[in-house]
């Protein structure tokens, strides 16, 4: 059966091309992608797919029932685009100024919509139901994931599994990891409120930008001398706003940044520590402060079984050569959300364009992938959804 499945989604590669390619020259960003999700919507509707549009936002599900028996498994693709000039000179350039897919969700929709077709179409070979997530706003928090959950895309659910491509990884190769794979992804906001002045006159002001400058400085101190050293984490200030004029002293500056963990009571100390530095630091300057911690997308947890239960289908699967164990990654991802509320787990494709020179990263303004890896996140994603299916109605156990 599979390799009948395979040998389809080989015949329809061009048109997983053709849609990522369409969608790559029409991106959208977070939270407005209105013509992405009719798009869609429409290729589901063609196909006699039952459909269901604005799930807790921009989303849409569709499930494919099959006509044998077994649970119901679930796939995601997320369609946001990013607000990123694309710099590249291909004939399938983004058409929208300031806005790409520089982060491969169009090749993961793409992938997702092809093979829903090839499973459609062979669905009285399918022992159980596929649910098709196809997520808005995956790149903006608070993202798109937790809005559908809440709006029932889970509902009957018995496991999930979702790919990256990734395009710093060779093609033909996988990675998984067991447990944290992505980390948590925090937001925290500091006004240092001061009391500005003459830039000739320092002695009678309160400097913000000094005092910005020292908070900075002081929050380097948590990783390195507050954290567990066996413990993995990140603060970085990625803002510091005190815009003047040049001879005058700031009477409040604003700093922005982010925190990433995997560990929840590394992620709450980090929160306290950050404040203490504040307070240390404004005290010591009689300074007052503002502080905000926003709590983003949670780790990416994956459970044992089905990891390995997926590293060991991955073996099998045409064009995959290598299958290893993923470093820890500290970008964020919020199918961690789907993750606490069924079993699944979430890995990497290779995706870096045959010519390494061009292996630009997630997020840059030339990001482009190998479109052969499409074919192998479908026909992966394929064998995991078909073999958890066989192996549930025959009553293996799920980690093989």
């Amino acid at each position: 059966m599979l390799d009948h499945l395979w040998s389809l989604l080989d015949t329809h590669y061009s048109e997983m091309v053709e849609i990522r390619r369409y969608l790559h020259m029409h991106p959208e960003v977070s939270f407005k992608e209105v013509k992405t999700a009719s798009y869609i919507v429409n290729y589901y509707e063609k196909l006699g797919v039952d459909v269901r549009s604005n799930v807790g936002g921009n989303g849409v599900v569709a499930t494919i029932k099959g006509d044998l028996p077994g649970p119901t498994v679930a796939l995601r693709a997320d369609f946001d685009a990013l607000p990123i000039q694309d710099e590249k000179d291909v004939e399938y350039k983004s058409t929208v100024p300031g806005v790409m897919h520089a982060c491969g969700h169009d090749g993961h929709t793409a992938t997702l919509l092809v093979l829903a077709k090839v499973l459609f179409n062979n669905r009285h070979l399918l022992n159980g139901n596929i649910v098709l997530i196809h997520q808005h706003a995956e790149e903006y928090a608070p993202g798109g994931a937790l809005a559908m959950i809440n709006d029932g895309c889970l509902d009957g659910v018995d496991v999930i599994f979702g790919t990256h491509l990734w395009a710093t990884l060779p093609v033909g190769k996988i990675e998984y990891r067991v447990g944290p794979i992505m980390a948590a992804a925090d937001r925290f906001e500091i006004t240092i409120l001061g009391q500005g002045g003459h830039g000739a006159q320092p002695h009678q002001t309160k400097d913000a930008i000094l005092i910005g400058s020292q908070v900075v400085s002081n929050l380097q101190q948590i990783v390195s001398r507050k954290v567990d050293p066996v413990e993995t984490a990140v603060v970085t200030v990625g803002s510091f706003v005190a815009e003047n004029a040049f001879n005058i002293i700031a009477d409040s500056a604003k700093l922005i940044g982010t925190v990433r963990t995997f560990d929840e009571d590394v992620r709450t100390q980090i929160e306290q520590e950050i404040e203490h530095v504040i307070k240390g630091t404004c005290l010591m300057n009689e300074a007052q402060y503002d502080y905000q911690f926003l709590r983003g997308y949670p780790p990416v947890v994956n459970h044992p079984n089905e990891t390995e239960f997926l590293k060991n289908v991955s073996a099998h699967v045409p064009g995959i050569h290598t299958i290893e164990e993923s470093p820890l990654q500290m970008i964020a991802e919020d199918f961690g959300y789907y993750l606490q509320h069924v079993k699944g787990t979430f890995f990497f494709t290779g995706a870096m364009p045959a010519n390494e020179k061009h292996a630009y990263p997630h997020h840059h303004p030339k990001f482009d992938i190998d479109e052969k890896s499409l074919l192998i996140a479908a026909k992966t994603l394929c064998k995991a959804a078909i073999q958890y299916q066989l192996d549930s109605v025959n009553g293996k156990q799920v980690s093989l």
